[in-house]
């Protein structure tokens, strides 16, 4: 009997300092291991370990998805997944938006700043 297909949509890797203790390609190559069918770097405010999941999945052929958990002040977190360079662009913006709000290493967001730049 095969298992369903299964995507891991809310992995955090070790650039959501003091919430995930593994580098993006480790996770990349459990998920593949593990027999997923795609794996989803959402870490927190912030698409550092994006680029190097990314590498990783397409080195061994596994479908990645680009994520970002966003903690929002005055609403609960939202899990963001652009699917375009357009809406990848939005996202960067937003979390900038964040960054420059805040100190160094925290990022301040509110639902009035992702439906500014959300689309559709």
């Amino acid at each position: 009997m095969s298992l369903p297909p299964y995507a891991a949509l809310d992995v955090t890797s070790n650039f959501s300092f003091l919430e995930g203790g593994s580098h993006p390609e480790e996770l990349v190559a459990t998920a593949k291991a593990l027999g997923l069918e795609a794996i989803a770097i959402a870490d927190r405010n912030t698409l550092a370990g994006v680029a190097r999941g990314h590498l990783a999945a397409r080195d061994i052929g596994m479908r990645f998805i680009v994520g970002a958990r966003l903690d929002l002040q005055d609403a609960p977190s939202l899990l963001a997944y652009p699917t375009d360079r357009a809406a990848y662009g939005r996202l960067c913006r937003l979390l900038t938006i964040g960054q420059r709000r805040a100190e160094k290493g925290d990022c301040i967001l509110y639902l009035d700043d992702v439906a500014e730049l959300a689309e559709g």
